[in-house]
């Protein structure tokens, strides 16, 4: 884009083009969480675009439009890049209290957790095996890559083992008690056992009752 030239910004004062923006990312968003839940429920092989677009509240001729077929639909919803970007874009010292945020405020708002789907790998055949090789090369392996000091991997291994606990136990097992609790209530009690990891230090528990 040019910094002199006011001409590409024309339509844009016009009011038209900035909501055509708007309702395009808005249906593939759509589109791509339909495709999420899914997945996380059926085998790959068992989806169909119309199940996707009916899901979605659009048409199958429109998740074509936007993603071509089926094949290179999944292949966005395989992939964990932009979710691992949005998880671990926080400081070193603050990342433990932001991913348990990230995936609690996640799940709350969009009703979709940026790792979860991990879980569903089994159900999935070949296409789980690619699943498995995203997760480890954008997640757990990422995260590593910005831990420093020895056994980097193991760290962030069992620090995204704890969150995946946090995810299943809000988005699958639906735990009344932790859905009750406002989400920076969980992050307080929650984000230091993931930091904990994360510094590869052992989690400290909480004092018992008197006398325990």
């Amino acid at each position: 884009m040019s910094a002199v030239s006011t001409a590409p910004d024309a339509p844009a004062a016009s009011g038209r083009r900035p909501p055509a923006r708007r309702d395009a990312e808005a249906t593939k968003a759509a589109i791509l969480r339909a495709a999420r839940h899914l997945l996380a429920r059926q085998a790959h092989a068992d989806i169909t675009l119309k199940a996707v677009a009916e899901r979605a509240g659009v048409s199958a001729p429109l998740v074509v439009k936007y993603f071509g077929n089926k094949d290179a639909l999944f292949a966005h919803v395989m992939s964990f890049e932009e979710d691992a970007d949005a998880l671990l874009d926080a400081p070193p010292a603050e990342l433990g209290r932001h991913m348990v945020r990230h995936v609690l405020v996640s799940q709350r708002e969009r009703g979709a957790d940026p790792v979860l789907r991990i879980v569903f790998a089994p159900l999935h055949g070949e296409h789980g095996d690619v699943l498995r090789a995203n997760f480890r090369a954008q997640v757990t392996g990422k995260l590593a890559a910005r831990l420093t000091g020895p056994d980097a991997g193991v760290r962030a291994e069992l620090a995204v083992a704890a969150l995946l606990g946090l995810g299943v136990m809000f988005g699958i097992a639906r735990g009344a008690a932790l859905r009750a609790m406002p989400v920076e209530d969980v992050v307080d009690r929650y984000g230091p056992t993931v930091q904990a990891h994360l510094d590869g230090r052992v989690p400290e528990l909480p004092p018992g009752p008197a006398g325990e």
